[in-house]
């Protein structure tokens, strides 16, 4: 069964980019444009997705908050996220890591092979 990923993200080219590599690479792809919905969607989906990929500046509800609320929760606490950062500034890469982000992927480096490894890395 195909590996489930939650892309958090609400710029246009990242997420065509982003669907467009994984779903390629065989992996089922959910989408959700700002963080109450993507809440929302990790919430409702079952099963779970495996993995987060996840935006830090969005509307409604930022990364930082959706991964305050996922630490919140015994079964969204378990899933890894990876952290998409536009700037990549050690403060914000470090709040990151302390809410539990287990890696980013800064979008002026956005390279699509570097995705597919971190991702391969977490899930497989």
């Amino acid at each position: 069964m195909a590996k489930k990923i939650l892309l958090i993200e609400d710029e246009d080219l990242m997420v065509e980019l982003l669907e467009k590599k994984l779903t390629r690479e065989g992996y089922e792809v959910l989408v959700a444009r700002d963080g109450e919905e993507g809440l929302k969607l990790l919430k409702e989906t079952s099963p779970k997705p495996d993995l987060v990929l996840l935006d830090i500046v969005m509307p409604k509800m930022g990364g930082f908050e959706v991964m305050e609320e996922m630490a919140k929760d015994e079964e969204l606490k378990k899933i890894p996220v990876i952290v998409i950062s536009n700037s990549g500034q050690p403060v914000e890469l470090d709040k990151a890591k302390r809410l539990g982000a287990k890696d980013w992927l800064i979008k002026t480096e956005f390279d699509p092979a570097e995705v597919l490894e971190k991702v391969k890395r977490q899930i497989g």
